[in-house]
């Protein structure tokens, strides 16, 4: 019999897998999987119990939970030196990457996914001595998943994000960096910048640019500079509304190495979550290295 290790967080959005969790172990069961389940004590939780298990042990890891978990899961798995395929049940506010993948919103098609679905080796990005799933970002509107209350995201979903997001577009922070890619150098003032390898960030989907590949070792890059005047700032907001790249105010491409230099420290965000306070920072694409099961009949839109 083939042994699976389940971790899943309890608290995570609504708490809607407490009464799906028997009939989602009973997926597991069906597939042929030996499971033991391990809910998530605190912070972190998830990454330790990744970097812990032994790899003869398990054939495959199942997550539950939100951004942060997901996160933790893939970060100790790319800190490992044996790998395991993750499959993953999104329960999270905005679920983003899971969401591109296909993976279905149903907790029981996605637990059915997670071990039936096929296995894909998507690219995972590495920043300086950390790793994110599907996102790096600074600036206007990064901190927003972090100092959003959970009370308040379980209440109004992707509403409490851009309501939050909204309070500080009159005092916009802005950080001159040199970027430096392919031979490039752009060096401007931005408000905000971000790296991604999701086709959709804080559920706003054309922001990132058409054809996003999850295996071609590319991310792709939105950078927005500051503002010159009130009205440059209404038409980037305007262009976020309506999720249009308004190129007289953002840089866009895609690259699979690129560098940030400050003078001062900028906090950023790794997947939703706090990834510290940076004056230089080297993110790189590990170009398929994290094996996730997705649906069959999606694998090619991926490519």
């Amino acid at each position: 019999m083939k042994r699976m290790l389940f971790i899943y967080n309890p608290r995570a959005g609504k708490e809607l897998l407490k009464p799906k969790l028997s009939d989602i172990i009973d997926i597991f069961v069906k597939a042929g999987y030996e499971v033991v389940a391990y809910p998530t004590q605190a912070y972190r939780d998830a990454y330790k119990k990744i970097m812990e298990y032994d790899a003869s042990e398990f054939d495959l890891i199942v997550c539950s939970g939100g951004d942060g978990t997901i996160d933790e899961v893939v970060t100790g798995m790319m800190h490992r030196e044996t790998r395991t395929p993750v499959g993953y049940i999104p329960t999270g506010t905005t679920n983003d990457f899971a969401n591109s993948l296909h993976i279905p919103k149903g907790l029981l098609k996605a637990a059915d996914n997670a071990v039936n679905g096929d296995v894909f080796p998507c690219d995972v990005g590495k920043f300086n001595d950390d790793i994110f799933v599907y996102v790096a970002a600074f600036g206007i509107f990064t901190d927003v998943s972090y100092e959003t209350k959970q009370e308040v995201k379980n209440i109004l979903g992707h509403l409490a994000y851009v309501l939050e997001g909204t309070k500080r577009l009159f005092n916009v922070p802005s950080y001159r960096i040199r970027v430096c890619h392919d031979g490039e150098e752009i060096e401007d003032e931005f408000i905000f910048g971000m790296v991604t390898n999701s086709r959709s960030v804080g559920g706003f989907r054309s922001m990132i640019g058409k054809q996003v590949i999850f295996d071609d070792g590319l991310f792709e890059v939105t950078l927005i500079r500051k503002p010159a005047n009130p009205i440059a700032l209404q038409e980037i907001i305007a262009a976020l509304l309506i999720e249009q790249i308004d190129t007289k105010h953002m840089y866009t491409f895609k690259t699979g190495h690129i560098t940030f230099e400050s003078l001062e420290e900028i906090p950023w965000t790794l997947d939703g979550e706090f990834g510290g306070e940076h004056d230089e920072v080297v993110i790189d694409n590990l170009n398929k290295q994290l094996e996730i099961m997705v649906p069959g009949e999606h694998v090619d839109k991926l490519r």
